[in-house]
This record gives structure tokens, sequence and C-alpha cells, in this order.
């Protein structure tokens, strides 16, 4: 019999301001492309961090969850919380902060720190509405 595969989703919070532009366009077509988020303004971002693990036969558990909020605050949440995400952050440099190419970096911050295959989806949610998925490039989520 196989070993049980399981995943855990983890919630994080973050509080940070952004401003969505794109540097291919000039002012006005950026504020008639992104209205009101063309301003700066922030945001309550919360963060779902989901990761995958066989379930240990001693303790029960497939993630060490000290682990995880440890490699989560430090590989994410130290860099970017109560920061501009356009200017304060190097690996957003030059990134549309749109929710999804926010998940998209998310993803390669945390798969490097997090033990190797164990991540399996980051989202972020920006809004009440507005909740944005990553699965890794090329990843069925199915």
């Amino acid at each position: 019999m196989a070993p049980e595969r399981f995943t855990l989703t983890r919630t994080f919070h973050f509080s940070a301001g952004h401003r969505l532009q794109s540097g291919e366009l000039g002012e006005a077509e950026n504020r008639e492309l992104y209205g009101p988020c063309f301003r700066a303004h922030g945001h309550n971002y919360l963060v779902e961090v989901t990761v995958a693990g066989t379930a240990d036969p001693i303790t029960g558990m497939a993630a060490d969850l000290d682990g995880l909020e440890s490699t989560v605050r430090r590989a994410l949440l130290d860099l970017v919380d109560h920061r501009d995400l356009n200017g304060d952050v190097p690996v957003l440099l030059g990134t549309i902060t749109t929710g999804e190419n926010l998940a998209r970096a998310f993803w390669a911050m945390l798969q490097e720190a997090l033990p190797g295959g164990s991540l399996r989806r980051v989202a972020v949610v920006e809004t009440a509405n507005n909740t944005f998925e990553y699965y890794g490039d090329g990843e069925d989520p199915a």
C-alpha cells in the first residue's frame, strides 16, 4: 500500500501598499486601464500556503507547522509586511503588482525555502472578493 499523502493549508496575514502600473504604458493609459488601483493604496492581504507530505507514522503529522510558520515568515512575510510592494521589495521591482503576479512571485520565494517538492499552492487574498491562486508553472491543480 502506498503511503498516504496529505495537504495542509496555512493562512498568513500581511499589510502592504502598492499601485498598479505598467512601464509599457503612459500615465493616461495606466489610469484608464487600472482606474483607482493606479493610485497608491494598500491591502490587508491573506496568503494561503498549501504544502503536501506523507503522514509520519509516529507523530501522525504530514507537515511541521512550526517549521512552516518560521519559513514563510522568513522567506516572505518579513520582506513584504508593511512595505511598498512596488519599491521596497527587491524581488518585485519591475513587476506589475497584480494579485496574479504576487501569487507567482510568492511561489518562487517559498519554493526555494520549503522542502523540495512540498509546495502545492499559493493563494493571495487581496479583498473579500478577489483571490488569486498559483500552482506552479505548468502544474495542473486537479
